[in-house]
């Protein structure tokens, strides 16, 4: 049985290697191709390349006994095709796993190309009908019109949607080292961050100046609604004048060793490539108009005469309501051969859809050689979020990364004897991933 995956993005190639690597034959989708000459885009994409990051090039926390981490580690253990690409093109990050972006996406493209059973086919796909066989839809928060709305049919479902925006890059020869320093959070990894500080005064002219500047036109949106964890500085500025400083200018732990002090904010710069010819500004995704956006942000200490090669812009993000449409092995109820990994299943994050993809992949193999699936348990960081999605209360269902807050807690006795908290994070991961150990060698096919 071939195996149908649509979408180009990370859960897509990630379910379409793995299935691969189980010896399904794969059609994979992607609509994003050159025609006539000329790049087919999305709003957000800049280019037809498997893999690529919109957003942020950070695949999060690789601290051990982190949420981020667990995931990582159970992925890894699975044989993550992305995440051992990710490792490969790996750029310095302090203590967070950040990828040189082209570089990534170049190898996910080497690696499909090098896969016999992976047929590659550079066209939208804008129906979904039982007799294509096995379909694993993974095309994202940017899902066409067309197929959103084959899916909207299918399910019966209103499609939920949110705003995600996507951060300044900035070029690194317009940086003024002279105003920074390199610096990671708590000294933690290396020191790989580009650090803006600003005193009180800096801060409170940037802020003014945020609040006044321009948005960009909403086009036919008539309410955006953002996920809360990863909100504009627009937005988060309007909520209080100290919000930025406890959110993404947060100095906390980032000392000045020009002074000894810890400023009043920071920004934060970290790499996008191996080359570190360019960084992107840490959390600074934002909706305002291209020359607002270089005016305000020129403001910020070290960047008076920064030339930006990407400013920072929104677009839109669609997820179903997965309490309601999808089990535990991601299929959805009513359509048994109907798969959905990544953002569109209701995971936010580039590992979350990583993650799901690989899941997907594994699932897809079992069915596609007439087993039944076995879903991770509930105990594993892949199995708590996939029941998180799965079982959520659909009324107030939002994208979620994986968080402690997702797993399986801890007995009751053991919260009253063990009262640190990084204490009880050690035994919550040790014991997920004596769980998933498990399950890996019982429930992923091998062939």
């Amino acid at each position: 049985m071939r195996i149908r995956v649509i979408g180009g993005g990370l859960a897509g190639p990630e379910a379409a290697l793995t299935a691969a690597r189980m010896g399904c034959e794969v059609d994979l989708y992607e609509m994003r191709a050159m025609v006539d000459g000329q790049p087919r885009l999305t709003p957000a994409h800049q280019t037809i390349e498997f893999g690529e990051l919109v957003c942020s090039n950070s695949l999060k926390s690789e601290s051990p006994n982190t949420a981020p981490w667990l995931l990582k580690q159970e992925m890894r253990r699975c044989g993550s095709a992305l995440l051992r690409i990710a490792d490969e093109a790996a750029v310095p990050a302090g203590h967070a796993l950040a990828v040189d972006r082209v570089e990534f996406s170049r190898r996910i493209a080497a690696a499909i190309e090098a896969e016999p059973k992976i047929r590659v086919i550079r066209e939208e796909v804008t129906t979904l009908n039982e007799h294509d066989g096995l379909t694993v839809i993974a095309t994202g928060p940017l899902t066409s019109s067309a197929l959103s709305s084959a899916l909207a049919r299918l399910t019966g479902s209103e499609h939920l949607a949110f705003y995600d925006s996507i951060s300044p890059i900035v070029d690194a020869e317009t940086i003024d080292m002279e105003r920074v320093y390199f610096a990671a959070r708590w000294d933690k990894g290396t020191a790989d961050y580009i650090n803006c500080p600003m005193n009180r005064e800096e801060y409170d002219r940037f802020l003014d100046a945020l609040l006044a500047a321009e948005a960009a036109e909403s086009r036919e949106w008539e309410k955006l609604e953002y996920f809360e964890g990863c909100l504009p500085i627009d937005v988060l500025a309007t909520r209080g004048r100290d919000t930025l400083r406890f959110g993404p200018m947060k100095p906390v732990g980032l000392r000045d060793p020009r002074t000894g002090k810890i400023p009043w904010a920071v920004v934060q710069l970290r790499k996008e490539n191996l080359r570190a010819d360019s960084y992107n500004l840490v959390g600074f995704q934002n909706h305002l108009k291209f020359g607002e956006q270089a005016r305000v942000l020129r403001l910020i200490p070290g960047l008076e005469n920064a030339r930006f090669l990407r400013y920072g812009q929104i677009h839109r993000n669609t997820y179903i309501c997965a309490p309601v449409l999808l089990d535990e092995s991601l299929r959805f109820r009513n359509a048994p051969w109907l798969m959905v990994a990544g953002q569109l299943s209701g995971v936010e994050g580039y590992t979350e859809s990583i993650a799901t993809g690989m899941l997907a992949g594994i699932y897809a193999a079992a069915l596609a050689h007439g087993e039944t699936p076995w879903p991770a348990p509930r105990a594993t960081a892949l199995g708590s979020l996939v029941h998180y999605i799965t079982h959520a209360e659909p009324k107030h269902f939002q994208p979620a990364n994986i968080t402690f807050d997702l797993l399986e807690p801890l007995e009751e006795e053991t919260r009253r004897r063990i009262r640190d908290k990084k204490e009880r994070h050690r035994i919550q991961c040790e014991r997920a991933l004596a769980v998933f150990d498990g399950w890996r060698a019982a429930a992923i096919v091998q062939k």
